[in-house]
């Protein structure tokens, strides 16, 4: 029996509140979206623990409002078929000014001079001369001319480095894997660093930008800390772990180092000296947040209604413009030989291939064919797709 080529409706499951301006991406005449929904073809998300989460049967896709993606199991993911995306660069402003901001915050030691005044008692004429007597503990200085170390250049290590530059800082830069993109976006000014050492040996500030995982955790740690000079202020607005926040806060009581800003606060770092620590705000603006979701929403309806994949963490790049013929989609492991047997399958059910597309990353391949002629596809040819060894998922669109 041929399959109907109608048009679907989608269910989309939000796990997390989603800004508006993304959900108006997903038209409601193809698309019923819910925070209570049973049988999802997506999950919409931002911080969310999906770990311990049963995954539904029904589910095609996970699009992460933001760009890291710890709370989604990835992996788990990967082997279903499931492309999980993410919205990069979309917060990469809010960041940004929330770098620089930390930058002034440990430059001119505002909070602590804002801590200080506000314990502050007594008339004008006392609080004048506590003012004037205090005001020397907090003796700062400026940016200009300041050497501001960049370790991972995506979309927001790339801001961060042109919006330094622009303030007059000299700025080092280092990321092995930098993409072609990412490097047109850079200023003709920011200097390469050979390596993490390299770059934390030049700096009076140092800034990272870059997930946390197994090759990620603890980057900077104690024995690259003796490395850096004396007086050097440390920022993280990546991930809690990148930084070794005991190192770091015993290399400021030493008075190695100036000072740390981090958007992640643990019990370790409350209270203690020249460290600043805010409630992850970093793309905590109502303009990222409507970026993020916007761009996964486009994501989501690209895939679910074309098959294109972009900006997924675990599967390729593919993008195939439609024809007139009937599109599959599927998912496999990236071994030999899964095109030829995909195609001796539609050449078996009388189906001519009008155009197909395939890539892979890592262990997962991914391919979109469309087909026309006289076979039809029908349950039976989805079926056997869906038993060739090492298949993941089969979608008709």
């Amino acid at each position: 029996m041929a399959l109907q080529m109608g048009r679907m409706m989608h269910k989309i499951l939000t796990l997390n509140n989603i800004s508006v301006a993304g959900l108006e991406r997903l038209p409601r005449d193809r698309y019923e979206v819910a925070s209570e929904i049973q049988h999802p073809d997506a999950i919409l998300l931002r911080s969310f623990n999906m770990h311990d989460m049963a995954i539904p049967p029904t589910l095609k896709a996970v699009g992460r409002a933001g760009a890291g993606v710890n709370n989604i199991p990835v992996e788990k993911m990967s082997k279903l078929g499931i492309p999980v995306f993410n919205a990069p660069g979309a917060n990469a402003n809010a960041v940004k000014e929330l770098v620089l901001a930390a930058m002034l915050l440990a430059s001119r030691n505002i909070c602590q001079a804002w801590d200080y005044t506000r314990g502050l008692e007594g008339d004008n004429l006392s609080l004048n001369k506590a003012v004037e007597a205090g005001k020397k503990r907090f003796a700062g200085f400026e940016l200009p001319g300041r050497t501001l170390g960049v370790v991972g250049l995506g979309a927001i290590g790339a801001h961060v480095a042109n919006a330094a530059s622009a303030l007059g800082m000299n700025v080092i830069g280092y990321d092995p894997t930098i993409t072609v993109q990412s490097a047109w976006r850079l200023s003709a000014q920011v200097k390469q660093a050979h390596s993490v050492d390299d770059l934390v040996s030049q700096c009076d500030f140092i800034t990272f930008h870059v997930p946390l995982m197994e090759a990620t955790r603890h980057m900077l740690s104690g024995d690259r800390i003796k490395l850096m000079n004396k007086g050097t202020v440390v920022l993280n607005f990546a991930r809690d772990g990148v930084v070794d926040d005991e190192a770091v806060c015993a290399a400021i009581e030493s008075g190695h180092l100036h000072a740390y800003v981090t958007d992640f606060p643990t019990t370790a770092l409350m209270g203690r000296k020249g460290v600043v620590t805010l409630p992850h705000l970093g793309a905590s603006t109502a303009e990222a947040e409507d970026n993020c979701a916007v761009m996964v929403a486009d994501q989501i309806n690209d895939f679910l209604e074309n098959g294109n994949i972009r900006n997924a963490v675990n599967f390729p790049e593919v993008s195939m413009p439609r024809t007139n013929g009937v599109r599959l989609a599927l998912a496999n492991a990236n071994v030999p030989n899964m095109v030829g047997q995909i195609s001796t399958a539609l050449a078996d059910a009388g189906l001519n291939i009008v155009d197909l597309l395939n890539k892979s990353r890592g262990d997962v391949a991914y391919t979109l064919v469309d087909v026309e002629g006289e076979g039809e596809v029908d349950e039976s040819l989805i079926e056997r797709l869906k038993t060739i060894d090492g298949v993941l998922s089969v979608r008709l669109l």
